[in-house]
């Protein structure tokens, strides 16, 4: 399995390292024919379930109750090199930010065939009876936030909202029943699935991406969605009316001097 620490020239400065104190996990995937582009390489959606299987895993190994959950806020995915089928992954995660009621994930992938990115989330706790924001409270405090170090989370929202004209480009985006989780929502990783979308009619990949989730989307919304190219990468919206759902930006790589 590819090693635990960061030790190639490989990583950028960007990349959090692993904390010198508190809780990091580590799990364990495989990249399989159902997580990938035709091409071979992990897509971003299947990234996205990586992220929330290995933040659920952690949680339950670390005793955390039932009656605080978590809703994503917004991620941002660095890319050194895309993992490929079959590759064996290491996850490592650890709590990066903490605020009084959402915190920052950190989630390094690494692959022993050289797959290497960073995600960086934001997500609020959420009480499961009530649906508001929960306090972190003791336990998050003890196990969580000492591998923040002090840093504070934020969940504002950084991207702007779609152009008044409407975007360079819209269609539908038809909710399907297998896009509903638990929370009675469309799933976090099912709008990474639309980025992946417009990625295939690229002739580049993303070395950066970000996603906000403006509102949560319903069953019975009626999405749209809108994107826009322009010579520095793609910027896409979910809408549904006036209503802004989601926003993403994806960023091609840098030119070399």
């Amino acid at each position: 399995m590819p090693g635990t620490q960061y030790d190639d020239a490989k990583v950028p400065d960007n990349f959090l390292p692993l904390p010198p104190r508190g809780r990091v996990y580590t799990s364990e995937r495989i990249v399989r024919l159902g997580d990938t582009a035709p091409s071979g390489r992990l897509r971003f959606d299947s990234i996205a379930r990586f992220l929330q299987d290995v933040a659920e895993d952690d949680g339950k190994d670390a005793g955390w109750p039932v009656s605080i959950g978590w809703l994503l806020r917004r991620c941002a995915i660095s890319v050194v090199q895309f993992p490929f089928f079959t590759e064996r992954l290491a996850l490592q995660t650890f709590c990066s930010a903490t605020a009084a009621r959402w915190a920052e994930r950190t989630t390094t992938i690494r692959g022993d065939g050289g797959g290497l990115l960073q995600a960086r989330a934001i997500w609020v706790a959420i009480d499961t009876t009530s649906r508001r924001p929960a306090r972190l409270g003791e336990l998050f405090e003890r196990v969580y936030a000492p591998s923040a170090a002090g840093r504070q989370a934020s969940v504002r929202l950084s991207l702007a909202g779609p152009p008044e004209d409407g975007g360079e480009f819209a269609r539908p985006w038809p909710i399907r029943a297998s896009d509903m989780d638990i929370w009675g929502h469309v799933n976090n990783a099912v709008h990474w699935e639309a980025v992946e979308d417009e990625i295939a009619l690229l002739k580049w990949l993303p070395t950066t991406a970000q996603l906000e989730y403006n509102e949560a989307i319903m069953a019975t919304d009626n999405p749209s969605l809108v994107w826009q190219r322009s010579s520095t990468g793609l910027d896409l919206w979910m809408i549904d009316g006036a209503r802004l759902l989601a926003s993403a930006r994806v960023r091609p790589p840098r030119a070399q001097p």
